[in-house]
């Protein structure tokens, strides 16, 4: 399965995981990003990071080494 930062702007899908149990891995799912939730990525910076990703109804911008440790299903 892919990972948020390999996923093209618009694509869509549901977050599958997310890897390690570390403060970063905690952080991420504290701003929503957790297991079954539907997410859009939205945009990235010009130069690649962050992205912006649409999820539980809000914009959130995370750096390309977290959305890494985030395994999606696309559709």
């Amino acid at each position: 399965m892919p990972t948020l930062d390999q996923v093209p702007i618009g694509c869509k899908g549901v977050i599958s995981s997310i890897k390690g149990e570390d403060a970063i891995a905690q952080r991420l799912m504290e701003m929503g990003v957790i297991e079954s939730e539907p997410f859009e990525l939205v945009a990235s910076a010009p130069m690649g990071d962050p992205l912006e990703i649409k999820v539980q109804g809000y914009r959130l911008s995370i750096r390309k080494s977290e959305a890494a440790r985030v395994t999606v299903q696309v559709f």
